[in-house]
């Protein structure tokens, strides 16, 4: 059909709801093709393999490894010519500065940046309490309309927009479909960070004390961070870069021309 071709992955692997939901969404606009992992693979970052099973699929391939394994396989072996790359919908939001290396369904879209192809990341919050985990929250297949309809949207028009001629990659998160029809905020990273350890003898608990804040609304991150859009119910999209950026400075200068002194 007329318009992008697609490759779609995730990591929450590829019998999930929100990349079915997402595909289902996309197939309007575009060719899309799922190079997927066969499981999941949640938090993996850019975690690489060196060798990969490939199997076909009803919606493309599966693979037996990472999303960033998805994106280099999918890119370079399997579906090479691609006009963007869609990594989600993940089951959980990916908000804040500390999460984008630690994500896999970010890193799959920093991994098609560095094929010069842009990307979208797309994940949905799920409103969880102090002792509630995300993974016990039922989700719906039909919760994660707005964050398809919202990656329909930047698919079909941000390319020509002109909008990866000044980003890599957008990173969206979007609330749950029944929160009523959300906006659209440009947003940046919160720099919020509010991850605690507590000791039990031989047990330590990470954990990550925002979620029962933004339950609450009780966030202490400012206008314009993507957590705030989030929590206010709008879709948040932050246009990021992927190459790490550098800062030459007299101090270093100073101190390397000290080695071996």
């Amino acid at each position: 059909m007329a318009g992008p071709s697609i490759l779609l992955t995730n990591d929450d692997g590829i019998e999930s709801r929100g990349l079915h939901a997402v595909y289902e969404t996309l197939t309007s606009v575009g060719d899309v093709t799922v190079v997927a992992p066969v499981d999941d693979q949640s938090a993996v970052g850019r975690s690489l393999s060196h060798d990969v099973t490939v199997h076909e699929h009803e919606l493309g391939y599966t693979i037996e490894g990472t999303p960033a394994d998805c994106v280099v396989a999918g890119l370079e072996a399997v579906v090479p010519d691609i006009d963007v790359v869609v990594a989600g919908c993940n089951r959980g939001a990916n908000l804040g500065a500390y999460v984008l290396g630690r994500s896999g369904t970010v890193s799959a879209a920093v991994e098609a940046t560095f094929f010069d192809v842009p990307a979208v990341a797309v994940s949905m919050y799920v409103p969880v309490g102090d002792d509630t985990a995300y993974t016990d929250v039922k989700v719906d297949q039909s919760a994660y309309r707005e964050a398809a309809e919202a990656t329909r949207f930047l698919v079909e028009r941000a390319p020509a927009a002109g909008v990866f001629e000044h980003a890599d990659y957008l990173n969206v998160n979007a609330p749950v479909a029944d929160w009523g029809r959300a906006g659209m905020s440009v947003t940046y990273p919160s720099d919020v960070y509010m991850m605690t350890a507590s000791r039990e003898g031989e047990d330590i608990r990470l954990h990550d004390r925002v979620w029962e804040r933004m339950k609450t609304g009780d966030i202490p991150d400012p206008e314009g961070t993507d957590r705030r859009a989030v929590v206010e119910g709008n879709v948040s999209v932050s246009p990021l870069t992927a190459p790490h950026t550098t800062e030459h400075h007299d101090t270093l200068d100073a101190l390397a021309a000290d080695y071996r002194e």
